[in-house]
């Protein structure tokens, strides 16, 4: 596997006021970043993977409990080990982004892990929670979006229901900078078939407690 050796300048802006006004007020947050080298590298890194197989199907649960369910997802994935330029670049955007949700909302963050996914003609997730309640592991879900050119009709948005409910909150267009942010435990969401070719980066930042996070202990989530 060859991949690109880039100098990678400069990370991608968001803004942290309103991304963490978002999180405390109805639990999920969409941006737009603007256009970075960062973002064209992670692109190509995604694709060259996939063209030379080094994505797998995906499962659902973790270590004993791991198991492919077809009728649940149908993605491929390669979890980032931070061992390309543009990977080393996207952990230090993680970073960033983790110290200022810490700063405003005392989440306590203090791991990251994520991977590159694909969603292939027909690919899917069914609705899900990226944590289970009480578990205090995955607290803060991102996914970024790397495509280009992707029109309403390719599918395979990012669909977000309120919680305990079948009301959709909202639906996320998978094109390029795309960044969503929410809540593992709280916020169910799928993806919806896709009919082309789809990239995006999952990523779960981790917490020892989630129960010593104070600003999300009175806010009220939207119900339908």
């Amino acid at each position: 596997m060859s991949l690109p050796a880039l100098g990678l300048t400069g990370l991608p802006a968001f803004n942290a006021d309103t991304l963490c006004d978002d999180l405390a007020g109805q639990g999920w947050s969409v941006c737009r970043l603007a256009d970075a080298d960062m973002l064209g590298a992670l692109a190509q890194e995604a694709e060259i993977l996939w063209q030379e197989s080094e994505m797998t199907a995906a499962g659902i649960g973790r270590g004993e409990d791991h198991e492919l369910v077809r009728q649940v997802r149908r993605d491929k994935t390669k979890w980032l080990d931070g061992s390309s330029t543009a990977q080393t670049a996207y952990f230090a955007f993680a970073e960033a982004l983790r110290r200022e949700v810490n700063y405003r909302l005392m989440l306590g963050l203090f791991a990251f892990e994520a991977h590159y996914a694909v969603y292939e003609p027909g690919g899917f997730y069914k609705r899900h929670l990226d944590s289970f309640r009480g578990a205090r592991n995955r607290v803060l879900s991102t996914v970024l979006y790397l495509n280009r050119d992707w029109d309403a009709a390719d599918g395979g948005q990012l669909r977000i229901y309120a919680p305990d409910s079948e009301q959709v909150l909202d639906e996320v267009r998978p094109e390029f900078g795309t960044l969503a942010v929410f809540l593992s435990e709280d916020i169910p969401h799928e993806v919806i078939p896709a009919r082309r070719e789809r990239f995006s980066i999952a990523g779960w930042h981790r917490c020892n407690d989630r129960g010593l996070a104070p600003a999300l202990q009175t806010r009220a989530l939207p119900i339908a």
